[in-house]
């Protein structure tokens, strides 16, 4: 017989911890692969956490109602196959030495939360030499890069650097400190006058806080702006919207046209569609697009439509319809929020006519669509020039000066808008 440890599996991106609701098995129940053991509460989602091993659930580790980092024990598992190395080798810590998990579970929470992006310290990115979650994040958190950290010496077992090495590095280190965004406590009480609610931010709205500054403070942004002409699209919409409805069940919404022009223009540009890790830029394979959806609360969650570019304009309208639906029950998957390469933001369904989005780290651009309005504008014809009324709307893209710059990131936002101007209005649906 061999033990395994159950760990709290990562929920989506930029999710740090998460909330045991309901333990949907008891000690000494038999277990089967990927059976849902246990449902967990986050910020963005609730979902049932299948079993990582086949087996006896031999002891619970956290409580109903505990909130757990990603990546800790939440449970002991005896299988019936030989023990796994990975999971149960214990080797002796040098003097000095903190283990794995112990750095995780007594990690800070600005260092928890960078273990779970997808960011430059992954391991993989550092040859052969071994560093824990906790080096990884420090690390990224301190603006060290892997050339530096592959320098300092270790003094844990086989030469592995530990959370001391790194923290007595940085007290010699010359270059400036950069240290994590906290809320700073005031030092005098704010000024509040009779009648004023004091009103404490919840802890989604601290993370949201903390996610929003750090995009900016790692990230340069640059916002350029494109006007559209989406008349086709509109009439060709008016048209067909009651057939469609009556066939599918279902609205269609102008956002699949703005998903669809901008998974094309992904394609005309795929530098866009990149991410920055260290000093490298990874150019990611596929087109995985994320909508910003408004919740009941106030709050926007981001599904993610993965290999956008392979739907149509009719699959894009069910899939988007599906995942706005569930955000909004809550129903959600914690793959359905990660994973995303782009986002677009739909500021116009708040009447807005355009807008400067923040972007999703570790993306590398934004588009934030602007409200549709009626106005003149003058057309070309083969008889001179005339005024007609068109459907006009604003194209907002931020994106990181670092690695995009000004001719790509309004190239790109342009491209998008010649999609959306060229809209065959022949279309079939």
């Amino acid at each position: 017989m061999a033990t395994v440890e159950m760990v709290m599996p990562k929920m989506g991106e930029s999710i740090i911890e998460g909330t045991i609701l309901t333990w949907l098995k008891e000690e000494g129940e038999t277990i089967e692969q990927d059976e849902a053991v246990l449902e967990v509460a986050t910020d963005k989602v609730d979902t049932e956490v299948p079993s990582s091993h086949a087996g006896v659930l031999k002891k619970i580790l956290v409580n109903e109602g505990d909130v757990v980092a990603v990546g800790a024990p939440i449970a002991v598992i005896e299988t019936n196959g030989e023990p796994e190395e990975e999971t149960l080798e214990k080797e002796e810590d040098e003097p000095g030495e903190i283990s794995d998990k112990e750095e995780l579970l007594g990690a800070a929470p600005e260092q928890t939360a960078s273990l779970l992006e997808s960011n430059s310290l992954n391991q993989g990115n550092f040859g052969d030499r071994f560093y824990s979650p906790l080096v990884r994040s420090i690390a990224k958190e301190e603006g060290i890069d892997a050339n530096e950290l592959n320098q300092i010496p270790g003094t844990g077992k086989e030469g592995r650097v530990t959370k001391i090495d790194i923290l007595n590095y940085l007290k010699t280190r010359s270059t400036e400190k950069k240290t994590p965004y906290t809320f700073p406590s005031p030092k005098a009480e704010p000024s509040i006058n009779a009648g004023d609610e004091v009103i404490e931010m919840g802890r989604m709205r601290k993370m949201i806080a903390e996610r929003m500054l750090h995009s900016k403070r790692t990230a340069p942004h640059v916002t350029s702006f494109v006007e559209a002409d989406v008349t086709n699209i509109v009439q060709w919409r008016n048209k067909v919207k009651e057939a469609y409805k009556q066939k599918e069940g279902e609205p269609i919404t102008f956002t699949p046209f703005f998903i669809e022009a901008v998974a094309k223009a992904i394609q005309d540009f795929p530098m866009i569609n990149i991410s920055v890790e260290g000093d490298k830029i990874i150019k990611k394979r596929d087109i995985n697009i994320g909508i910003a959806v408004a919740l009941p609360s106030g709050n926007l969650i981001v599904p993610v439509i993965k290999k956008a570019n392979e739907y149509n304009l009719s699959g894009l309208s069910k899939k988007i319809n599906d995942l706005a639906k569930r955000a909004r029950e809550n129903k959600l998957s914690a793959d359905e929020l990660s994973g995303g390469t782009y986002t677009v933001s739909n500021v116009g369904q708040f009447g807005n006519i355009m807008g400067t989005p923040i972007i999703v780290q570790p993306q590398a651009a934004i588009l934030a669509i602007g409200t549709i309005t009626k106005k003149p504008a003058v057309l070309e014809t083969p008889s001179g020039d005339v005024i007609a009324i068109r459907h006009k709307m604003f194209l907002s893209h931020s994106y990181d000066h670092r690695v995009v710059d000004g001719s790509l990131g309004g190239m790109f936002v342009k491209r998008v808008a010649d999609y959306l101007e060229g809209f065959d209005i022949e279309t079939k649906i």
